[in-house]
């Protein structure tokens, strides 16, 4: 499968480092292979010539004239109404969660912590009981094999019995070695 995602006048794309890191912008103008003229207009970020390596480029595309001024691409995105589609989408989604994490404090991360591990303990001995279910009929690992049996039942462990312990060796002269 090819690319779909292409560097085009009117793509919308993220900016990935840099002062205005997170800030979605438009490409304006292609000026080489390396960097391109991005305006930013709703979201605050001035015109200019930004490297092509520092942006991910979004699957939006918006129609404006070849190197149009900020005017019109202003009018362009708030036709196009890109925010609401943006804020839709998974991309978004979760860099607003990474951004709620980052800015979280000790207390807060404790607390979640806290609650992850009760619910893991609430979850754990079920799925170890399916688990055990799943290996006893074989369907650990996918569908069983034809002709493949299901592993016998283990013995219930009789109270009470000793397990034989092995016999002890003696412990002899060394044997002198041999000339």
């Amino acid at each position: 499968m090819g690319f779909t995602r292409f560097v085009e006048t009117g793509r919308i794309a993220r900016i990935s480092r840099g002062r205005y890191k997170g800030k979605l912008v438009a490409i304006v103008d292609v000026i080489d292979q390396n960097r391109v003229l991005i305006d930013g207009p709703l979201t605050r970020v001035p015109r200019q010539q930004y490297p092509v390596s520092h942006l991910h480029l979004t699957k939006f595309v918006v129609k404006f004239p070849f190197t149009a001024p900020t005017r019109i691409v202003k009018k362009a995105l708030e036709d196009f109404k890109f925010k609401e589609k943006w804020s839709q989408t998974l991309w978004a989604e979760r860099a607003k969660a990474k951004r709620l994490r980052s800015n979280l404090t000790d207390f807060e991360r404790f607390k979640i912590r806290s609650v992850k591990r009760s619910k893991n303990r609430m979850i754990a001995p079920v799925f170890d009981k399916l688990k055990k279910q799943a290996s006893k009929s074989g369907m650990l690992f996918g569908k069983p094999v034809k002709g493949t049996k299901p592993l016998p039942a283990k013995k219930p462990k009789v109270e009470g019995a000793v397990k034989k312990k092995a016999p002890k060796k003696k412990v002899g002269a060394k044997k002198p070695a041999k000339k």
